[in-house]
């Protein structure tokens, strides 16, 4: 009888034991729990300079590319490349500019003064948002999708200095980065644009 009982109580420890690792090792998968939290790039929404709400789902079925501008930067002249590159895309591609003053100061302006240089220098049509920070501890949620491998899949990549580029599909899939030095009419681009 003594041999039953600890026979007995020996299979429920080994269940309680089992049961318990299995409960664990489901919380403590990260591929689970990581896609669970990630948000798409489409659940975002964000002020523009005029601070009208802007829903990223009205984006869906183009191509994207998202790119940190700043006005006093010596990249600053791709905005020329950037409202070509749009203008004769809108079509398929939208282009979404996020001023930062992350990189030397040098986007130190309010949005009424973004958006009179963006206009009066570029003729920038494009969407610009409101002043955003790319890097760092107060790094902006759209920026933290962008360069963490966890929400957006495979990209861990924050911007290294102004006008780097972020190219999204019209899944709303990060599919590549390119530095500040690549030109908004870079070939790689035009060929992601017209795939």
């Amino acid at each position: 009888m003594k041999n039953l009982v600890f026979l007995g109580c020996l299979i429920l420890l080994v269940t309680a034991y089992a049961i318990s690792n299995s409960h664990a090792s489901k919380s403590k998968n990260p591929s689970k729990t990581k896609n669970t939290m990630a948000k798409s790039f489409y659940d975002f929404t964000m002020k523009d300079l005029d601070g009208k709400e802007v829903d990223f789902s009205s984006f869906k079925g183009k191509k994207i590319m998202v790119v940190n501008v700043a006005s006093k930067c010596g990249y600053t002249p791709q905005y020329e490349a950037l409202q070509k590159l749009y203008s004769e895309n809108s079509d398929k591609l939208v282009i979404l500019g996020f001023p930062a003053n992350n990189f030397g100061g040098q986007e130190p302006g309010s949005s009424e003064e973004i958006k009179s240089f963006c206009s009066e220098n570029y003729g920038v049509t494009f969407p610009m948002f409101e002043k955003v920070s790319v890097k760092g501890f107060d790094k902006h949620p759209i920026y933290r999708w962008l360069s963490d491998a966890e929400q957006n899949g495979w990209n861990n990549e924050e911007p290294s200095w102004n006008f780097c580029k972020y190219m999204i599909d019209e899944k709303g899939e990060l599919i590549k980065f390119f530095p500040s030095k690549v030109d908004p009419l870079d070939q790689e681009i035009l060929a992601i644009i017209n795939a």
